[in-house]
């Protein structure tokens, strides 16, 4: 398997950082500090979003089934919207799927 550090490194050669950060949703600080060894925060939540948003990967979403990685994050992330069904349904379950990585566990 392909290290996500790499493949960090290469699309933000290739695209640009601030290309990079808007895929991955993590700020141009934040890749900079990871491809300097430098970060502070959670490597395992930024490795996820790289894995999705760059590499393909997939999750097994208890609500929706298989998507694509950066979009579960997305859906980690997002506010509580009572309009829409789905999105309560989510809002429920995401904190407590094996797919959290948001720290939201109930």
């Amino acid at each position: 398997m392909t290290d996500w550090i790499e493949v960090l490194r290469e699309a933000c050669a290739d695209r640009g950082q601030r290309a990079v950060s808007t895929e991955i949703d993590y700020s141009t600080s934040v890749i900079s500090q990871v491809l300097n060894g430098l970060y502070k925060g959670d490597l395992t939540r930024v490795q996820a979003a790289v894995e999705g948003a760059l590499m393909g990967a997939t999750v097994s979403c208890p609500v929706i089934g298989e998507m694509p990685r950066q979009r579960c994050i997305e859906y980690q992330r997002s506010p509580y919207a009572p309009t829409n069904p789905m999105r309560v349904q989510l809002f429920r379950t995401c904190p407590t799927c094996a797919n959290n990585t948001e720290g939201k566990k109930s």
